[in-house]
């Protein structure tokens, strides 16, 4: 089980990802225009430069919906390695069962 801290410093990430992103997208859409000027581009960086670091979607880490485990992640199922062997085993996952040969 992951700190809670930990969790709850992601989940507020997210959110401010979520608020700042249109921001972030219109000075993005301005620097990476060709007919933008040199001083619309430099100002959209500056701009850019002075938002909140945690408003960067890069900076949002997929973790364990059961465990909030950082590491290990599927997102196919949302959940760590770990958890995802744990529900298989107890047949909680439709259409997941364990392989033998």
């Amino acid at each position: 089980m992951a700190k809670i801290s930990k969790v709850v410093k992601n989940e507020e990430r997210k959110r401010k990802v979520a608020l700042w992103a249109e921001r972030r997208a219109a000075l993005k859409k301005i620097i990476n225009d060709p007919k933008s000027t040199t001083e619309q581009v430099d100002e959209a960086v500056i701009k850019l430069q002075k938002m909140p670091r945690d408003a960067s979607p890069v900076r949002v880490r997929n973790r364990c919906s059961q465990t909030g485990r950082p590491r290990g992640y599927l997102r196919k199922f949302g959940i760590s390695r770990v958890a995802l062997r744990e529900l298989a085993l107890e047949g909680q996952i439709p259409g997941v069962v364990k392989s033998s040969w």
